[in-house]
């Protein structure tokens, strides 16, 4: 923890806040299609061809229940367009490696993963995916995810931005706006400064280069189909391989990284996603992949500030998300800093930190300030492997996933997220001070609160649940390389991590199989729209309720007080829910680890 990682850190912090208002300012004018931004003589003759071709009427409004079936009829299409894409890869263009179509298990979990802004990856992307499969089927659904949760954060402010309405804007309307004036354009100018930094892009073949010093490696044994091949007790069997060529991937990455941290996507090109020289060249382009998964989430705030006329509000909210931010990075960073005693005992010098599992041109700071960072943005990329992290540098993105992945959170479903636990917040606060609670000017009543609720319960009910099945069931443990509270850590974040839609993994866990793919699928699903459904109830019920003026009873939604009530609600509802499970996991392995025990 030297001098230069604090600089980098405060220059983090400063440039999130500078992007902050000028980014919430222009998504304002975005969301809002009566307003004009700097790029409408380009992209304002495409938006009314296309309102053309769909046969939209932008003025026309949605209820919740009419812009919420817009959205799930959306969402089956394109899960469908891309399972259809990955059984089919064989026989589609721009598949110079000849790669064959994807099992329907594995194309069904890849399909809804891309789909709810998870991408979590049961396979390694450039062994698995031709170059038509990762432009078509996994870029467009990146795009398209990513601005679905845009609009429902948009939806609901609006719901609270309005009163004795019964519209919340058009889900279509919101959808072509946010792809065409906010991801296309961010995401072009993005991929050509990763490109600048060296990220490939092209359609050539994989690059064959011949080794200097040959490597033996030891592989899982394969039959004559293909398939791994395991014992009697279904442990893999090994075999010796020496290895005198080395593959280096080739291909259209620049163009799907971008859009893959801009909408908090995380899918990766290659099996080592961020930590690949390829995909993430140079520590200046590692900083602006950070900054990309936090900045449209962090702007969001600001947005909801000004569309209630409340910014000192929008703040508040970006101050709790801040707090918890900087806690989460602070405590990963000390625990991968302090290293592992059990290393230092064999001769790794305490200075070292525990580099297992990182990439050297990174170091401690920069893979556990990432590790934060993608968990707090419902972002799978990651540029370590979070399996080899201690326990405790384990538990904080773990933990930042149960917390409904609400600290600045992906784009649109962090702010959405955060609304649940502000409106629980001003609803525990009701109860303080014993009158009916009180949230920028409209009373919240049960039903509120019960919308509110089942979209967290809903959450940890998935988690704990699918978890528990796991870990009694033969499919569940077949997958795990580790024992002990560390085996079970992976099962937990892997069902963590589905049902918060990050898509990050404890890499030890084998779920490329049947079972974990197609529960992993559900848990996804589950994830995204067992809360998006309450919320959008929430949105349509607040935007129908009148303004009361405020009293001396009200209780204010901004200042030092509320942010403290808001970061404490959310603390306390995730440590109640998760710490029994996360006890058995990360917690008894910190102290095992602590007298001498590995798993």
């Amino acid at each position: 923890m030297n001098a230069h990682q604090w600089l980098e850190l405060a220059i983090y912090i400063a440039a999130l806040v500078l992007v902050t208002k000028p980014l919430g300012l222009y998504l304002n004018c975005v969301l809002d299609p009566n307003r004009r931004t700097w790029i409408d003589p380009v992209i304002r003759p495409l938006e009314k061809l296309t309102y053309r071709l769909l046969r939209t009427d932008p003025s026309r409004e949605h209820t919740w229940k009419q812009y919420t079936f817009a959205l799930l009829i959306f969402s089956v299409v394109s899960c469908l367009f891309t399972y259809v894409i990955l059984r089919t890869q064989e026989f589609l263009p721009l598949n110079p490696q000849k790669f064959g179509a994807l099992a329907p298990h594995l194309a069904f979990n890849t399909a809804i993963s891309f789909l709810t802004n998870t991408n979590w990856q049961s396979y390694g992307g450039e062994s698995t995916m031709s170059y038509f499969s990762q432009m078509v089927a996994l870029v467009i659904h990146n795009f398209a995810s990513a601005a679905a949760g845009i609009a429902v954060a948009a939806a609901l402010v609006r719901g609270l931005a309005r009163h004795t309405s019964e519209t919340i804007g058009n889900f279509w309307v919101d959808i072509i706006r946010i792809t065409y004036y906010l991801l296309l354009p961010f995401c072009i100018v993005f991929a050509v400064f990763l490109i600048s930094q060296g990220m490939i892009q092209n359609f050539r073949p994989y690059t064959t280069a011949t080794l200097i010093e040959p490597q033996t490696v030891s592989v899982q044994q394969t039959d004559a189909n293909g398939k791994p091949v395991v014992d009697a007790k279904g442990n893999p069997v090994m075999v010796n391989q020496t290895l005198t060529t080395q593959t280096i991937v080739q291909g259209p990455m620049a163009s799907q990284v971008a859009i893959k941290m801009l909408g908090t996507n995380g899918g990766g090109y290659t099996n080592a996603n961020a930590a690949y020289p390829f995909e993430n060249p140079t520590p200046l382009s590692n900083f602006f992949q950070m900054l990309g998964l936090l900045c449209i989430g962090s702007a969001l705030t600001y947005h909801l500030g000004r569309e209630t006329r409340n910014q000192k509000h929008g703040w508040a909210v970006w101050s709790a998300m801040f707090a918890m931010f900087l806690a989460g990075v602070m405590v990963c960073w000390w625990a991968e800093a302090r290293g592992n005693p059990i290393h230092q005992h064999l001769g790794v010098a305490v200075a070292d930190g525990n580099m297992e599992g990182k990439e050297v041109r990174f170091g401690i700071f920069d893979s556990a300030l990432f590790a934060t960072v993608t968990t707090d943005a419902s972002c799978g990329a990651v540029n370590s492997m979070h399996d080899s992290f201690t326990p405790l540098g384990g538990l904080v993105p773990m933990f930042n996933i149960q917390t409904g992945e609400v600290i600045f959170g992906g784009v649109g479903a962090g702010l959405y997220g955060m609304l649940i636990f502000v409106i629980i917040a001003v609803f525990i606060a009701g109860l303080m001070v014993g009158r009916t609670p009180e949230y920028l000017g409209k009373k919240i009543e049960s039903y509120d609160v019960k919308m509110a609720l089942l979209a967290f319960v809903i959450l940890a009910f998935i988690i704990l649940g699918f978890t528990a099945w796991a870990c009694v069931s033969p499919w569940g443990l077949a997958g795990l390389n580790n024992n002990g509270p560390h085996g079970f850590s992976e099962i937990l974040y892997a069902y963590t991590s589905g049902a918060g839609n990050n898509g990050s993994a404890f890499a030890g866990l084998n779920a490329n199989s049947p079972w974990y793919d197609t529960t992993l699928g559900f848990d996804m699903v589950l994830g995204r729209f067992g809360m998006i459904i309450p919320l959008m109830a929430l949105a349509g019920s607040l935007a129908r309720k009148k303004v009361i003026p405020a009293s001396a009873g009200t209780f204010p939604v901004s200042g030092f007080t509320f942010v403290m009530l808001l970061v404490g609600t959310v603390i306390l509802v995730g440590a109640l829910t998760f710490l029994p499970a996360l006890a058995l996991g990360p917690i008894v392995e910190h102290f095992l680890m602590l007298e001498g025990h590995l798993f």
